[in-house]
């Protein structure tokens, strides 16, 4: 079965380390609640989903209960990324009752967000199915978990912007000013990405108007983020960037952020737009509604 999809990150180092973090802040200097089960009791749960959703996070889950007891078992019944409905059995836990129940809160608490985060992309991503535009995310995530919800977008059909500040460059209105307006700042972040191009991803310029998109482009950006502009702004924008591309042969990329909703998304990929950003994907997420319950416990 598939327990993860392919991600441009050392996936297993994070998992741990959030894994870790997430057992310390739950268990501690030990589970109280849990003594009052015999060590030597069995038993066996199920995991159920209660509403549609897209499953992500599997290793997460897996994680947490092998680190508590590597000897228990689960057996899942869904992949990564599957979209599934109500009362689904997502998976089967046999093992020790009390590893069972310290490890069921941080274990459903992944599996939940991440099913949130994957869910609620996927909802946007079919919204344009068609267009040639693409959503994406933001750094608008929960402090400790980027990674994972950057990948939980990826599972719901979504794609990446930056990782983090390390990784790429988004020159943004503070920037522009604070460097002496928008052609300084790109011939200066052309600069700093050459001398960081190995982990450089790209430049990006955020732009306000169509003077502004036009000055980027003058000025050699081949990436550009139309903030806050109307549908109409929208299309002139693509209709600049098309001729640009005519004169130059440089086919930059647009992307639209700002007041995205599910109400918005599919008109704004109509405008000819390459990427849509979507700062909820990750910020306005509703926890997946998931159900762990033990089935029976034998007593050694």
């Amino acid at each position: 079965m598939r327990t993860r999809i392919n991600f441009p990150f050392d996936l297993d180092a994070e998992i741990e380390r959030n894994v870790r973090a997430a057992l310390t802040e739950d268990i501690g200097a030990g589970d109280l609640t849990a003594e009052l089960v015999p060590t030597t009791n069995q038993s066996t749960a199920t995991v159920i989903v209660r509403e549609p959703a897209v499953v992500c996070g599997i290793d997460w889950f897996n994680r947490c209960f092998a680190v508590i007891d590597p000897s228990i078992r689960i057996t899942w019944h869904v992949n990564e990324g599957d979209h599934v409905g109500p009362d689904s059995l997502l998976c089967e836990l046999r093992g020790s009752a009390r590893a069972l129940l310290s490890g069921e809160r941080a274990a459903l608490n992944f599996l939940q967000l991440m099913s949130g985060v994957a869910t609620r992309t996927a909802t946007f991503v079919g919204a344009i199915a068609g267009t040639k535009a693409q959503i994406v995310d933001t750094r608008k995530t929960i402090p400790g978990l980027r990674i994972a919800q950057k990948y939980a977008v990826r599972v719901g059909g979504g794609g990446n912007h930056r990782l983090a500040l390390w990784d790429a460059i988004l020159i943004k209105e503070n920037h522009i000013l604070a460097a002496g307006g928008i052609t300084p700042a790109v011939k200066a972040a052309q600069d700093v990405a050459q001398q960081h191009s190995d982990r450089c991803r790209f430049v990006q310029v955020e732009v306000e108007s169509i003077a502004e998109l036009d000055e980027a482009l003058a000025a050699g950006a081949d990436f550009l983020l139309l903030d806050n502009f109307d549908l109409a702004m929208m299309r002139d924008g693509v209709a600049h960037r098309d001729r640009w591309a005519s004169r130059s042969g440089v086919q930059a990329k647009l992307e639209a952020s700002g007041g995205v909703s599910l109400d918005t998304v599919r008109a704004i990929a109509e405008t000819g737009v390459d990427r849509i950003s979507i700062g909820g994907l990750t910020k306005d997420i509703r926890a997946i509604d998931l159900s762990m319950r033990f089935k029976n416990t034998a007593i050694n």
